[in-house]
């Protein structure tokens, strides 16, 4: 791109996933069901695990600080796409874009974080049970969660400050329906070479340091299962089914994502292909653990018919 027409960018324009003014309708509908279906799953999720005293372990706390993280996530972009088909207005300011950013990277990372602590909570719950509570004691388990918001936080800074960098030509149409880092620079006029290997190389580095904290829990979960019996192998698949379910959702989606948009050039598959990791999976996430974990489903039946309560006003 050639730099000229430079200017001060007050605002960038965000597309959408459709210009079509017949399917605007449509789209809002969907997302408004999906944030409201996240929004209600996440919190009773918190809620459950809140008011279960029986849940009040390091892996439901993990649990409860994801649902927390995967209501964040979708408030920080959701909202604002169904307030720009509702009034038609689609711009957002330079300050929002980037802020929009920061806490989209902020929060995915903590998302990935959290998924590797909960597969090292696993791997101590089943290959070191004794000294399950010793281990994640809840100081450890509070320090875990902040410095996962720590060093997802600097992350997404070191990004944020070199998009400052950045300056935009004439043309400051986003292909998205929120502010992604990638698609910003793609419109800038000035070198982006530095923000594209530092997406590659931070980017890369910080998520596969992630997933490989997974593989080598989940390793050693395997070789420690294999020496149990065939009644203690199914608890403990059962109790990292919902987890990998979870973990296949999320960098499942983010790889395809990845893999989408190497392969094509059409700005419009990458925003329709981005739903599938910043919408759907904290969209399922509560479904998963739900209806694949019997303490959860059981402290949520719970909670919604309140029988508890009902049998103690009985008794007394």
């Amino acid at each position: 791109m050639k730099f000229q027409n430079q200017t001060a960018v007050s605002e960038f324009i965000l597309v959408g996933l459709t210009d079509d003014p017949e399917l605007q309708p449509l789209i809002f509908g969907l997302f408004l069901a999906m944030y409201l279906v996240t929004i209600l799953g996440n919190l009773l999720i918190i809620l459950a695990v809140s008011s279960d005293s029986h849940l009040h372990t390091p892996m439901y706390f993990f649990l409860s600080s994801l649902s927390f993280t995967d209501i964040y996530v979708s408030t920080t972009t959701i909202p604002k796409m169904l307030v720009n088909i509702q009034t038609q207005d689609h711009s957002i300011t330079y300050t929002g874009c980037l802020i929009q950013i920061t806490f989209v990277l902020t929060l995915g990372g903590v998302e990935c974080c959290l998924l590797a602590v909960m597969a090292f909570d696993r791997y101590v719950a089943i290959c070191q049970p004794l000294r399950y509570r010793l281990i994640l004691t809840p100081y450890i388990c509070v320090q875990l969660v902040l410095f996962s918001l720590f060093i997802s936080a600097v992350h997404a800074l070191l990004h944020t400050l070199m998009a400052l960098q950045l300056s935009f030509c004439t043309n400051v149409e986003i292909p998205h329906f929120f502010c992604e880092l990638a698609q910003v620079i793609k419109i800038a006029c000035s070198d982006t070479f530095i923000n594209t290997l530092l997406i590659y190389l931070a980017g890369i580095t910080f998520f596969a340091v992630s997933m490989a904290g997974i593989i080598f829990s989940y390793a050693k979960i395997v070789f420690s299962i294999l020496r149990m019996s065939s009644v203690g192998r199914y608890k403990a698949f059962s109790t990292c089914g919902s987890h990998l379910s979870v973990v296949f959702l999320l960098y499942g989606t983010g790889l395809g994502v990845y893999l989408n948009s190497a392969v094509t050039e059409s700005s419009n598959k990458n925003a329709v292909a981005s739903v599938m990791y910043i919408v759907i999976p904290q969209m399922m996430n509560p479904f998963i653990y739900s209806l694949r974990n019997e303490e959860m489903k059981t402290a949520v039946r719970l909670l919604i018919t309140g029988k508890p309560i009902i049998l103690l006003c009985h008794c007394i």
